[in-house]
């Protein structure tokens, strides 16, 4: 019976497994992947894999993408720091605008939004437990 692509894909995925788990080097599984993607037929499939243990892939855990950044901030506190950073900026726009159009230097309002703020921000990203779990 005639393999198709995934199930071409699906050999080359074991065979991966495979090598990462030592059970191949590398030299043979690159030579393993031109079999599996030469192979025509099922049984040709089942050739390249004959003398390996069977790997249930359903059964490996799933991979999770590493975090961005600062593994021990979560999603929230990065999204609450953005909102802080955008804020702050807006106000330090209007505040250069208005300084400029009016040819005075004008007291620095926008410390007064990002002091207060982003203190408790900080506070809360250096003593705060993480992500709370429901």
């Amino acid at each position: 019976m005639r393999a198709s692509d995934v199930d071409r894909d699906r050999v080359a995925a074991v065979l991966r497994e495979h090598t990462a788990e030592g059970r191949i080097t590398v030299d043979e599984f690159n030579e393993r992947l031109e079999d599996v993607y030469k192979a025509k037929t099922y049984g040709e499939l089942a050739r390249v894999t004959a003398d390996l243990p069977d790997v249930d892939m359903r059964a490996r855990p799933a991979r999770t993408p590493a975090p961005l950044a600062n593994k021990g901030t979560h999603q929230g506190m990065r999204a609450a720091w953005a909102a802080w950073a955008a804020a702050s900026a807006v106000n330090w726009v209007i505040w250069l605008i208005i300084s400029l159009s009016t040819g005075d230097f004008i007291y620095p309002w926008p410390l007064w939004v990002m002091g207060p703020w982003g203190a408790v921000l900080l506070v809360s990203t250096l003593f705060g437990t993480g992500p709370q779990k429901r």
